[in-house]
């Protein structure tokens, strides 16, 4: 097929075939970071502002080195260096950066909808790096490469994502790419982050970790947001971790080829303990390896729809 987007906003709205198309550009991405010369000139004369409105480390990181692997120039900026801090719009801000003749934008925002927002006044393509609870297309298709490089097939693959679903971007993302490819999907954490609302989207919605994994084929925990709540949803993290963190013990309930997965950052001995994120369930640091092949792919497809 052919790329026909000039922006990547979110997973919900792209076709199973078209997150297919990204995640075969990626596999053929991930054979360059393999080579001695892990540079291609894809990207030679295109250049990408990374603007970065809410910290990153991952991410950034990753992006970064995605197009620099891409022979792109690029520029980086944060909030606290740009006139966002001196009260100018992000509207503004944007369009100003536009004028200086940009391809690109990869953008994350605490605000849910700021990248579709600056996507429709501009001409230069916009990459979502995450915007607040809502998005963070670039995670999910690295976590589904990963389990398609693992698992093989998609369809009828039992994922069950754990934790901090109503705050969490990455759950939602992962939630829309895996059920367009034909996953089975299981939301899991306490009830009060795991509203049984989430079922209308053809997701399984279980409160008890015992029986949200035991049947699984990838378990992909996430971590608590605390900086998106305003309130208290569980007594504790001890509390948390006891009936929802990941350790030796419940990792028995499991299938023995079961793929443990993370976002990162991870917060060690809630999630998961240190003996299941280093074991050998554990692919933790691959979704990291494969992120880099996943941005490329991305950066690669949408700049190529850029028309100036």
């Amino acid at each position: 097929m052919e790329w026909t987007r000039k922006d990547l906003l979110s997973l919900y709205d792209l076709s199973a075939e078209e997150i297919t198309f990204l995640l075969d550009t990626a596999e053929e991405f991930k054979k360059v970071s393999e080579r001695n010369v892990k540079k291609v000139p894809a990207l030679r004369g295109k250049t990408v502002v990374n603007l970065f409105v809410e910290p990153s480390t991952r991410t950034r990181v990753s992006f970064e080195l995605a197009e620099q692997r891409l022979s792109a120039d690029i520029v980086n900026m944060q909030a606290s260096s740009s006139s966002l801090l001196k009260g100018e719009t992000l509207l503004d801000t944007v369009r100003n950066i536009e004028s200086l003749q940009v391809d690109l934008i990869v953008m994350r925002h605490s605000a849910p909808g700021a990248q579709a927002f600056i996507a429709k006044h501009l001409k230069c393509g916009v990459v979502n790096a995450g915007d607040g609870a809502h998005s963070h297309p670039t995670q999910a298709l690295l976590d589904i490469f990963t389990m398609r490089e693992k698992k093989g097939a998609l369809k009828d693959l039992k994922v069950t994502i754990v934790g901090d679903i109503l705050h969490s971007r990455v759950a939602r993302s992962n939630m829309w790419g895996l059920l367009k490819l034909g996953a089975k999907v299981t939301l899991a954490g306490p009830s009060t982050l795991v509203p049984r609302e989430f079922e209308a989207a053809g997701v399984r919605v279980c409160h008890n970790l015992k029986d949200a994994v035991q049947d699984a084929d990838v378990v992909n925990l996430l971590r608590i947001q605390h900086e998106r709540q305003s309130a208290g949803f569980f007594p504790s993290t001890g509390e948390y971790a006891k009936f929802f963190g990941l350790n030796r013990q419940n990792l028995r309930w499991m299938k023995p080829d079961v793929l443990v997965m993370h976002p990162g950052p991870i917060n060690r001995d809630v999630e998961l303990t240190s003996e299941v994120a280093d074991g050998p369930n554990s692919v933790i640091l691959e979704q990291v390896t494969n992120g880099l092949a996943v941005r490329m792919a991305v950066l690669f497809l949408v700049a190529g729809c850029v028309k100036k």
